[in-house]
């Protein structure tokens, strides 16, 4: 993968005119523009065709769904590849009147590497504020119902003396390839198909730098020091809402001690890699952009002011 390009999920898919959000009649506008696409949710699964090559299956303002909903079910999107766009999240026992043909809900992280990227990013995308909504129904600090502002995209205490604001948030987790001039550290959980190995990850901690939680994480996992890292690139990773920093990282030859959520870590060369020793993540994945780019050797993975 080239540095410049966007990892999956992430790029410029839709235009968020984060502006449009302030607007109090923005729903309004949404239904009565013929060009307004809707994108349905029902729980964490989406309404998709499911054909040979599966996409979204956007309806319009006039589909009985649509029709039928309450004003809070809805989110100001953006603007994708043109036009104006609206999720509807649905109760997640809901049946859809007069679907499109061929179309069913379905979850996003089986289907992710069939579909095309931007529709990807945008599934992601109303994955991720599915999931925040459904998790701040009540105000964390008087425990009243929430009700949604700008668009759908904050949730304000419904108890006036309260009034606490609540905006979507993600939680960072560093993932790292770790080499020692000659070999890749990897590892794998034992919930993983046989003989899947991946680069080390885990969230960052109240207090943490990226840096101190890429150098916890590895040592705690297996046992290596990290002596210096170098930041790669991020990706938006919606199982359930994390954001995935990539780095890039070199250790000292060593012994691997496993410990934490590891069932195995072990050092690979390129050539075991090569060889299919091991089985790899998938494609989609930043996890594989960083191994992919230490099989290309240093200078694949040199930053544009390096090069």
């Amino acid at each position: 993968m080239h540095p410049d390009q966007p990892n999956f999920f992430s790029g410029p898919y839709i235009e968020r005119c984060t502006e449009a959000r302030e607007e109090l009649d923005w729903l309004a506008a949404a239904l009565a523009d013929r060009q307004t696409q809707f994108l349905l949710a029902r729980g964490t699964a989406q309404l998709l065709y499911t054909g040979p090559r599966p996409h979204i299956a956007f309806v319009p303002a006039d589909h009985p769904a649509v029709q039928a909903a309450a004003a809070h079910q809805f989110v100001l999107l953006g603007w994708f590849r043109g036009r104006r766009c609206v999720l509807l999240m649905l109760p997640p026992t809901s049946e859809v009147l007069e679907p499109p043909p061929d179309s069913a809900f379905e979850e996003l992280r089986a289907l992710s590497p069939q579909l095309d990227a931007g529709e990807a990013g945008l599934l992601a995308y109303a994955r991720a504020l599915c999931i925040w909504r459904s998790r701040r129904r009540h105000c964390g600090v008087c425990g009243a119902a929430t009700y949604p502002k700008r668009a759908g995209h904050s949730l304000v205490c419904s108890r006036e003396p309260c009034e606490a604001e609540y905006f979507p948030r993600l939680e960072p987790a560093i993932i790292v390839l770790v080499t020692d001039g000659q070999r890749a550290l990897l590892g794998r959980q034992s919930a993983w198909p046989p003989g899947w190995y991946s680069t080390i990850a885990g969230f960052v901690e109240p207090g943490e730098s990226l840096e101190d939680a890429l150098a916890r994480e590895v040592m705690e996992e297996t046992g290596v020091r990290v002596i210096r890292a170098r930041y790669d690139s991020s990706q938006p990773w919606p199982f359930p809402a994390s954001l995935m920093l990539g780095f890039h990282a070199w250790a000292r030859p060593g012994p691997v001690r496993v410990g934490g959520e590891l069932e195995d870590a072990r050092w690979f060369t390129q050539e075991d890699v090569r060889a299919g020793a091991v089985l790899l993540p998938p494609a989609h994945s930043i996890s594989r952009r960083l191994i992919d780019a230490w099989l290309k050797g240093p200078g694949a993975a040199a930053t544009r002011e390096e090069r």
